[in-house]
């Protein structure tokens, strides 16, 4: 049965703070009386002829015994004399089927000093002066408004009838004394035996006033002069029922926390996750464990990790996929769901990194993966020294808390990939999909240079260079582009220059003077001349002398009458506003080139989109005059490093396949351009692997290594290759020229012409022809073939299918 006496407390004093140490009073006087209790058992049983009615009667004769607990009660002592009655009492309030397992408390009205007490809240709860042990979940200033705004409404209530609808429930914190764990309760005060006695008229409320109440109901000021609390005492006792809320409380504290982008970077964050958590599985000795994936790199986040740069990278301890192979963390991510363990001690075929759970002095443990959009993301761990601490039943917490982590360390893992992009634009800019692992594993291996301090950390990024990829490489060029080009600022001169001498002409018939028949003497010199040749420097010095010696007369010439002016217009109108010269001509070029440049260029795109699902390479192209394109091929090129010859070979059939395509849109492109141009185009063969190194200073990748550098030089120079004892270019408009240096190159591209001649890309005989001697380059061959430009079926997309043939190919 519950204790009614002073001193009620059988906890040690101390362990928390009391929350009537939190409070202050409120401005009505308070009287502490059971009337109110003895009137409800007296209107409840009180003409009743049962057995109940006969208690009740019991309980009336025994407090006439005891006229002292009728009266206001000032002193504690009376309870305590009168025990056993007081406990009969308040069993109305606290029935004795619950006694045991409620937590309740009965005090005056409005003060936090208890009278009464169920043993969970006097073993718990209760102080040994009688107040309520407990930290306060809002501020004091808060609580005290919240307790003042209560009074007011229940004097509203029993005097006024009005009633308002608040919410006067609290939360409040507790340390367990057998574990020292924190437990949250919610609070709750039951004021039904709480009366309400004026002391004074009470004058009625206007109608102006309830309708100003709704409007200042959190003004205590407007609230004293309507409602002076000198005018009212509360007379009886009021209860506290208390229901814990540890785990709603822990869950929700939880989502805050991890809120927070250094919740699980901060060691000060990190621990206070761990005593929450304790908290939440009621095990004061519970360790927390995170661990991240990233890459083959696995970042584990526990109480041995530094956290002190607020970063998943560099406040973690790195380890590899590898090392994990076997042990409980990689048993959990293969099962996909939390893996329970009684006793490491007792678990067979341990593997290292379970051996070393061990010696951490861990026993029992629960690993659990971490799930971001049904991939694995890391993995959560709790560990505890004590053998079947944690099991089963304690699943469905873990799974109440897993999503929250899997936000939290999914979210730090965004802003860490943030950092690594923006580190690798700053060095790198663009970097293709294909080789972006190698960058970020530079750019984490740079950060975890200068956490540690290491005496290169502010160095750049460590080299990255792949070896023994494989080069293929082709360019669709626009044949004569440079000639093209050269006639067309030939014709803009000259007819920009034409169009000043029918202006100087008009002017000299309208007003023969010597300066302007020298001026057109001049103006047709330079007509002579551009229509003889075109030499460098020519354009910059024609369209000086008009500039200078010819457009600044216009405004004066413009007096010499209306034909003169009629042909200032003509020529103003002519000139293009952007660059102030005749560009007519060069447009329709410039615009044929792009044309050109765009096509071959989106369809290159397009089809390394099919090439990519093939196998992963490198793949990066540039617009000139035409659009050429280089692809490195390797296993240094993928993280997990497979690749097979197959590959390779797919590849260079695939090339094949897509300059046809390119030969066949630009030949149909060709006529429906403003200056009709031809393209050629070229395949480079190369079959022994090269290094590739990006240079961080031109940030693009070029070949490593002084042997390489030759390929460099072939791609640059090849184009203009010409066949050995002629003047014949290599490279012809609807033909593919192939290009290669060994025996065995040719032999292999052989199977590939025979193989698309038979699907009727390719039409004709093969030529097989040497090489000039080029600036350096020397002992170079090619295979010509021709382009079925009839043939419609290579205007479709390349398939993966059409290469499977490519291995039988070039072994038959």
């Amino acid at each position: 049965m519950a204790s009614a006496t002073k001193n009620l407390s059988s906890g040690p004093a101390g362990l928390e703070p009391t929350i009537s140490a939190q409070v202050k009073p409120i401005p009505f006087r308070t009287e502490l009386s059971l009337a109110p209790l003895l009137a409800f058992w007296a209107r409840a049983f009180g003409d009743d002829t049962s057995l109940e009615g006969t208690f009740a009667r019991t309980i009336r004769e025994e407090t006439e015994k005891a006229p002292e607990l009728l009266s206001p009660i000032t002193d504690l002592a009376v309870i305590a004399r009168h025990r056993k009655l007081v406990d009969v009492l308040m069993a109305a309030v606290f029935p004795a089927a619950v006694l045991d397992r409620e937590y309740g408390a009965a005090m005056a009205p409005f003060e936090v000093t208890g009278f009464y007490a169920t043993p969970p809240f006097e073993q718990l709860l209760l102080a040994e002066d009688g107040g309520f042990r407990g930290r306060m979940g809002i501020e004091a200033s808060k609580l005290n408004a919240k307790r003042l705004l209560r009074a007011y409404a229940l004097v509203l209530a029993r005097v006024y009838s009005i009633e308002l609808d608040l919410d006067y429930s609290f939360i409040f914190t507790v340390a367990d004394p057998a574990t020292g764990l924190d437990r949250h309760f919610k609070g709750q005060f039951d004021l039904r035996f709480v009366e309400v006695v004026p002391v004074r008229p009470t004058p009625p409320l206007t109608e102006e006033v309830r309708r100003r109440l709704h409007e200042n109901l959190l003004d205590p000021d407007f609230l004293r002069q309507i409602l002076p609390p000198e005018n009212f005492v509360f007379r009886g006792f009021a209860i506290l029922k208390a229901v814990e809320v540890t785990d709603q409380e822990v869950l929700s504290s939880l989502k805050r926390d991890l809120i927070d982008k250094e919740s699980i970077v901060s060691n000060v964050r990190f621990l206070a996750l761990q005593q929450k958590l304790r908290t939440l599985f009621r095990r004061p000795e519970l360790r927390f464990g995170l661990a991240a994936l990233n890459g083959d790199q696995v970042l584990i986040l526990n109480y041995g990790a530094k956290s002190e740069h607020a970063c998943i990278f560099a406040d973690s301890r790195h380890h590899t996929k590898e090392e994990f192979k076997g042990s409980v963390y990689a048993r959990a991510v293969h099962q996909g769901s939390p893996l329970v363990i009684d006793d490491l001690t007792a678990m067979p075929d341990k593997t290292a990194v379970d051996d070393e759970i061990v010696q951490s002095g861990a026993r029992n443990l629960v690993v659990a993966p971490l799930l971001y959009q049904d991939r694995v993301i890391g993995t959560f761990e709790l560990e505890s020294p004590h053998p079947g601490d944690l099991d089963a039943t304690h699943l469905p917490k873990l799974h109440e808390v897993l999503p929250l982590f899997s936000m939290a360390v999914q979210r730090t893992m965004e802003e860490l990939n943030t950092r690594i992009q923006a580190l690798i634009k700053e060095k790198c800019t663009a970097i293709h999909p294909v080789v972006e692992w190698r960058f970020r594993r530079a750019v984490l291996n740079h950060f975890e240079r200068r956490a540690g301090n290491a005496p290169d950390a502010g160095a750049e990024l460590e080299p990255i260079v792949f070896e023994h990829v494989h080069p293929l490489y082709a360019l669709s060029d626009i044949r004569g582009s440079s000639i093209e080009r050269s006639l067309a600022i030939q014709a803009d001169v000259l007819t920009q220059l034409r169009l000043a001498k029918d202006v100087v002409h008009a002017a000299h018939a309208a007003t023969r003077l010597p300066a302007l028949d020298e001026l057109l003497y001049r103006v047709n010199k330079h007509i002579a001349k551009i229509e003889k040749n075109l030499n460098s420097g020519d354009e910059v010095s024609v369209i000086t002398f008009l500039r200078g010696d010819v457009e600044r007369l216009f405004d004066h010439l413009q007096g010499f009458g209306p034909a003169v002016r009629e042909r200032i217009e003509a020529y103003r109108t002519t000139l293009d506003p952007r660059f102030g010269t005749v560009y007519a001509r060069r447009k329709l070029f410039e615009e044929s080139v792009t044309r050109i440049a765009d096509t071959i260029s989106s369809y290159l795109d397009l089809e390394d989109q099919t090439a990519q699902g093939m196998f992963p390479h490198y793949f990066e192209k540039q617009k000139t005059d035409g659009v050429d394109h280089q692809i490195y091929v390797g296993a240094s090129l993928l993280e997990d490093g497979r690749f097979d010859s197959l590959y390779l070979r797919s590849l260079r059939l695939w090339q094949l396949m897509v300059i046809c395509g390119i030969a066949l849109r630009a030949h149909q492109l060709r006529d429906q351009l403003p200056v009709p141009l031809e393209t050629t185009h070229l395949v480079l063969v190369q079959h022994a692997p090269l290094s590739i190194r990006f240079r961080f200073d031109e940030k693009r990748f070029d070949v490593d290594g002084a042997y390489d550098i030759r390929y460099e030089i072939v791609k640059k120079r090849i184009d203009k290759a010409v066949i050995k004892g002629t003047s014949e270019r290599l490279t012809q408009p609807g033909k593919i020229a192939i290009v290669y240096a060994q025996r065995a190159e040719a032999t292999e591209y052989r199977g590939y012409i025979e193989y698309l001649q038979n699907l009727g890309y390719l039409t004709g005989a093969v030529e097989d022809v040497e090489l000039d001697e080029l600036q350096g380059v020397h002992g170079l061959h090619a295979l010509r073939v021709t382009v079925d430009l009839r043939n419609p079926g290579i205007e479709r997309r390349t398939v993966p299918g059409d290469l499977q043939a490519a291995a039988n190919v070039t072994s038959a």
